[in-house]
């Protein structure tokens, strides 16, 4: 495996970074993060996929070592316009792709929109909030949103990133997020989710006026005819134990064409991280059929 190496490139005015392993020749696969996180949380994926594919993990905007957004925009349009340039600008041919959580919503979303440009769609826990949650969203008053987006966006504004004293504080409250994680993974996902300051202590790196990207969003109409644009097989991903809802049970796995739910059991929502032993071969065989 080669890699991991890094390169820029500058969506809407904003440095992205893109992490790259295997030979640029051999067929992309493109993994896309979530939010809060990073694209070094890829390294044990792509470690499994970089002898067949050339993989490229970009961080988002005001993530890991992409630049914040210097006004504030973390919208899922704004997310998704970074995604699309940055395809366009690598001269992808299509491929497949692989998103978690926010990440998955922002590959699910590229597909609709673009059919012709994905082979095969590993969705993560990407399909967003459950349907009685969006529901509600959805018959909330639209002038009495916009007024709460506008508050909580300026109270986000004026936060600060979180410092932790060393490494291993970090990495213990990702284990606090994650109870599944191994003292292994937490360091590493920690490592690479700060940066040191120069007091010695770690300043995380993700922008802390980051809201919700979904808080004024497109129609369930809309997202529904997006999945349902999606003509390549989609694999959606869900951990038993996670909070997300499972779309095998509220209908959202029928929207799409062509669509499988695997369900992992000892799974919260890093289906990827908390069972990747049997990630890997699930997703291998799924990319290759």
């Amino acid at each position: 495996m080669s890699g991991p190496r890094t390169r820029t490139i500058v969506s809407a005015r904003i440095p992205l970074n893109i992490v790259e392993w295997g030979d640029p020749a051999a067929p992309p696969l493109v993994l896309q993060h979530g939010g809060h996180d990073h694209a070094r949380s890829w390294d044990a994926v792509a470690a499994a996929f970089a002898d067949t594919h050339h993989v490229i993990a970009p961080d988002l905007r005001g993530h890991g070592d992409s630049a914040w957004s210097g006004d504030g925009a973390y919208d899922l349009i704004d997310f998704v316009q970074d995604f699309a340039c940055i395809v366009d600008r690598l001269g992808l041919p299509p491929c497949a792709m692989i998103g978690h959580s926010l990440g998955g919503n922002i590959a699910t979303r590229f597909a609709g929109l673009y059919p012709d440009r994905v082979t095969r769609l590993v969705n993560i826990e990407g399909l967003g909030w459950s349907p009685e949650v969006t529901a509600e969203r959805a018959g909330r008053d639209e002038i009495e949103q916009l007024r709460e987006i506008i508050e909580t966006r300026a109270r986000y504004a004026a936060r600060v990133p979180r410092r932790f004293p060393d490494l291993s504080s970090l990495a213990a409250r990702m284990r606090a997020s994650d109870e599944r994680l191994s003292h292994e993974q937490a360091e590493h996902l920690a490592r690479h989710a700060a940066r040191a300051d120069v007091d010695g202590s770690l300043v995380v790196k993700h922008d802390p006026a980051g809201y919700d990207p979904t808080s004024f969003d497109i129609s369930i109409d809309a997202k529904h005819r997006l999945w349902g644009a999606i003509p390549c097989p989609v694999l959606l991903v869900y951990g038993a134990q996670s909070w997300a809802s499972n779309p095998a049970i509220d209908g959202r796995a029928a929207r799409f064409r062509d669509a499988r739910v695997e369900l992992f059991e000892n799974a919260g929502h890093w289906v990827h991280h908390d069972r990747l032993d049997d990630f890997i071969p699930l997703v291998g065989e799924f990319l290759a059929a």
